[in-house]
């Protein structure tokens, strides 16, 4: 799965799940500050972003997120962690 595809299925689910309007969610856009997503909100992020890395998410891997683009960058690099090592 490539990164447009990754940012396209969390901008879906930002907007169904959160109610978050299309226009505020851009790759810069910080799930803090912008998207007023807490961390109870980026755990149910997290459960929902599951099935894209056909594995259980580690937390850890998520620490260090703070913009859109770093959760498409820490999900790109765990679905491809797979394939390399299949």
């Amino acid at each position: 799965m490539n990164k447009e595809a990754i940012y396209e299925r969390i901008v879906q689910i930002l907007q169904d799940t959160f109610d978050i309007e299309a226009e505020r969610i851009t790759p810069e856009s910080k799930l803090y500050e912008d998207l007023d997503i807490d961390s109870i909100d980026a755990v149910d992020l997290i459960v929902q972003l599951k099935p894209l890395a056909g594995k259980r998410l580690n937390a850890e891997a998520f620490k260090s997120v703070r913009t859109i683009q770093d959760v498409v960058d820490a999900l790109h690099q765990l679905v491809n962690e797979d394939s390399t090592v299949a």
